[in-house]
């Protein structure tokens, strides 16, 4: 064998973090897919720092079966970098369920971006996100390494809802802004997931942090959109809904304009590394379609006491995060801060199956593209969209991460050679949205209306 060849990758797919809280429920999302007719995942192995934990967690997924022999363990930690190449020499996707990315994310990209393997995670951190990209997008073009985050719940459905109202629009009406109101729904109480809040406490502490990196970075390019943004209020009621909506400070509306940007870039989507004419069209066609809209994200709750609750964290948040007495008090004492939204232990299944979520996007535009140039700055028409599915941290994110690693494994030549992208720019014009709405996440047009 030539000795600069690289080795041929063992497994299709490795879930690295397969023990986590969130990990055992991508394992269960996979299983489903192992070694079924028309899925490309033929081989999976699960990678950590504890064997004995990763053993019990596929026999948790497995259930009510015996966990399949084909499933190999691995030994990997993300503090040890030698343990992360091998890993990916002997796969061609990892995908990384190890957060929180910004302390435990960095190790496992490099090493992605090094060895040419594709690497997909459900990191909703934009200072991870956007240093991934500033330290290794070249590399990741060199050696041919796809590496994608935001593959959950932050940023899936926030992108493609963004994607499927725009196309609504059809010409002569432009959008001029799309704003999504999310709605999380229990009929029992449920705990959030203490990496999450991990996640958020860390990111308000390392915001100056963000801003000096947008500010050591080049200028893109801005997309062009239709009309001024308007200037909305941070707390509302929201009667097309009928629900209360405050304004949220959100990773979702940093990828989306990431993904903006990307396209404002490249017109046309990004080239696959070996596309059929048909492909080509395909993706060409999509992204004609696709008219930028200013974006951003509000939370919803039926009463003002729920909204509350969500001012109340935000301001311990925001006041605690940034010093080191303050940060420890926060992840000490998560339910206190929360008002009991999150709890270091996470929730039971029955918990977990009893949530759900939806997530409408409002869009506000033009009827006529030439209202604008004749100075006519109030939007004339209004398209409302919806997006709905299972619990978001559990269900929602293995469908989407799982859904997208499929995509890489079987579609991997009309995606882009390499590089670090957002989801949206990479899973948009593909059968995305087809793959989402075959496992229980569902797509509507609710209206359209003139204002």
């Amino acid at each position: 064998m030539d000795p600069t060849q690289k080795p041929s990758p063992v497994y299709d797919i490795v879930i690295l973090g397969a023990s986590g809280f969130t990990g055992k429920y991508v394992v269960r999302e996979a299983l489903k897919f192992l070694q079924t007719p028309s899925s490309p995942l033929k081989s999976l192995a699960l990678a950590g720092r504890n064997p004995t934990r990763l053993t019990q967690s596929l026999q948790w997924a497995s259930r009510p079966n015996p966990p399949p022999s084909s499933v190999d363990i691995l030994t990997a930690d993300t503090s040890d970098p030698d343990s992360l190449r091998r890993l990916c020499t002997q796969t061609k996707l990892v995908l990384n369920c190890v957060g929180p990315f910004r302390i435990h994310g960095d190790p496992v990209v490099a090493a992605c971006a090094d060895s040419g393997c594709d690497y997909l995670d459900i990191s909703g951190e934009p200072e991870f996100m956007e240093r991934m990209e500033a330290k290794y997008h070249e590399r990741a073009e060199e050696t041919g390494s796809l590496i994608v985050s935001a593959c959950g719940f932050d940023s899936i459905p926030a992108e493609l809802g963004l994607l499927f109202n725009s196309k609504q629009w059809e010409p002569p009406s432009v959008p001029n802004q799309i704003e999504a109101y999310l709605a999380l729904e229990s009929t029992k109480t449920m705990a959030g997931n203490f990496g999450t809040y991990e996640s958020a406490v860390l990111g308000v502490a390392n915001a100056e942090k963000l801003k000096e990196l947008r500010r050591s970075r080049p200028r893109k390019p801005r997309p062009s959109i239709h009309g001024p943004p308007a200037k909305g209020p941070t707390l509302e009621n929201q009667k097309k809904i009928g629900l209360w909506a405050l304004k949220l400070p959100s990773a979702d509306a940093v990828v989306v304009r990431r993904t903006l940007t990307t396209l404002t870039e490249k017109p046309r989507g990004l080239p696959g590394v070996n596309e059929s004419p048909d492909q080509i069209q395909k993706r060409e066609a999509f992204w004609s379609a696709i008219k930028p809209a200013h974006f951003g994200v509000k939370i919803t709750s039926k009463s003002l006491f729920g909204i509350f609750r969500y001012v109340t964290l935000g301001v311990s948040l925001g006041l605690l995060s940034k010093f080191s007495f303050g940060r420890w008090l926060l992840l000490k004492f998560p339910s206190v801060f929360s008002l009991g939204w999150f709890q270091k232990k996470g929730p039971s299944e029955e918990e977990v199956e009893s949530a759900t979520f939806k997530m409408w996007f409002i869009g506000r535009g033009y009827s006529e593209e030439s209202l604008v140039s004749e100075g006519k700055t109030k939007p004339d028409m209004e398209i409302i969209t919806r997006i709905s599915g299972p619990e978001i941290g559990y269900i929602t994110t293995p469908i989407a991460l799982v859904q997208c690693g499929l995509i890489v494994l079987g579609q991997r030549g009309s995606l882009v050679k390499g590089g670090v992208y957002t989801p949206g720019i990479v899973f948009g014009s593909t059968d995305i949205q087809q793959r989402l709405e075959d496992n229980g996440i569902s797509f509507e047009v609710i209206s359209k209306n003139k204002i």
